[in-house]
């Protein structure tokens, strides 16, 4: 199983929106709306990473009120 986070950059007052339709995706695990740079970070699993990257394109940039994003991949076998 593959994971990542996403941060997200939201359109000013879309972010209960935005929060409310990812937690209705499949895939994604966890999501906060953050203070700081980003506005909400998100965890998401797939099978494989190929299928992630696939997965954050097709539905997490796609969300109406998303600007922007930055994915962040953990390297296997480097965790705690």
């Amino acid at each position: 199983m593959a994971h990542a986070y996403v941060l997200m950059n939201v359109e000013i007052g879309t972010e209960n929106d935005v929060l409310n339709k990812l937690k209705e995706t499949p895939g994604v695990v966890e999501s906060w709306i953050v203070f700081g740079v980003y506005d909400i970070i998100t965890k998401v699993e797939a099978e494989n990473s190929e299928k992630l990257k696939e997965f954050i394109s097709k539905y997490i940039r796609k969300i109406e009120g998303v600007r922007n994003t930055l994915t962040l991949m953990p390297i296997e076998g480097f965790s705690k």
